[in-house]
């Protein structure tokens, strides 16, 4: 029997059923490196922020699977809401900030089956599947179903039961969060780039989504979900209390990524606003010329024609 969660115990490193999340967290950084010095070593250019980005994303990943907080989340709904929120919308945003795609396409080898690599990659990015599943839209419906779908149906309670529950639940917040948060984040060429006026409306209503699944937690009197409503008896846990602490995640936590999530898509939407208007600047002026001087043409025809008479 595990020990009460106290915030000693939630924090502390568990190195005895260490989630699957964490060895590929280790994975995803040796590769990321692996390509990040190969293309040094050849003098080519590879952003250190970008470097940083997505090792700090594994870096969270790895924690999120290996600290104490991964052993409670079977008992604790809260805690699996904070690992959720955190491999939806922390560990994503990061990994995609560090353009793995584009380190991929750099770092690989043109040649013998590297290249064959390339082609196949090139080949997925452009299939109807990666489209589809890039589509805005996917990721609305990703958040319904991962948010309200699996919690507000008690799916949670059937899922975290089955054998390897936990850790099945564990990659699909993950894979789920990546496939959400490419058409918002990513910067390497896309099968689909969603306009942002598609970004912010994306964001709006995972907002929402979001802030309807944390009053739910936070309002109602009742227990939610019976895997989590018989804690030990030794921890001293309120079931309620701890069902509050997940509404209140819902409300802070899974928040706060979206909101830099609209201030970046604002900031971005207006720099190309501004380089859009600075590239028409100059026709624009041209013309402005043109017709002044035409203009300054009919005055002196005019000018000339009232000296005659």
């Amino acid at each position: 029997m595990l020990p009460p969660p106290t915030p000693e115990n939630l924090v502390a490193f568990w190195p005895v059923g260490v989630s699957v999340v964490a060895p590929i967290a280790v994975v995803l950084a040796v590769l990321y490196l692996l390509g990040a010095v190969a293309l040094w070593r050849r003098g080519r250019r590879w952003s250190a922020l970008r470097t940083i980005s997505f090792l700090l994303g594994c870096g969270i990943l790895f924690l999120t699977g290996s600290l104490g907080l991964n052993q409670y989340a079977e008992w604790l709904v809260g805690a699996l809401v904070f690992q959720q929120i955190t491999l939806m919308t922390v560990v994503p945003p990061l990994l995609i900030v560090g353009s793995p795609g584009r380190l991929i396409l750099r770092a690989t080898p043109h040649r013998g089956i590297g290249r064959v690599a390339l082609r196949v990659a090139h080949g997925g990015l452009r299939s109807r599947v990666a489209s589809a599943v890039l589509h805005p839209a996917v990721a609305i419906m990703v958040a319904a179903a991962l948010y309200l779908g699996l919690y507000l149906t008690d799916l949670v309670s059937v899922a975290i039961a089955l054998p390897a529950g936990h850790e099945l639940l564990l990659m699909t917040f993950l894979v789920g969060g990546i496939v959400a948060a490419v058409p918002l984040w990513s910067s390497d060429p896309l099968p689909r780039a969603p306009s942002y006026a598609a970004r912010l409306a994306d964001v709006g209503v995972e907002l929402q989504i979001h802030a309807i699944f944390g009053l739910v937690l936070l309002r109602t009197p009742s227990l939610l979900f019976s895997a989590f409503s018989s804690p030990p008896p030794s921890w001293s846990v309120d079931p309620l209390f701890d069902q509050a602490v997940a509404g209140t995640l819902a409300w802070t936590y899974a928040e706060l990524p979206l909101f830099v999530i609209l201030i970046v898509t604002l900031a971005r939407w207006g720099r190309r606003d501004a380089k859009l208007a600075a590239r028409h600047q100059p026709r624009h002026e041209a013309d402005l010329e043109e017709y002044n001087a035409y203009l300054a043409s009919l005055e002196r025809r005019g000018s000339s024609s009232a000296g005659d008479e």
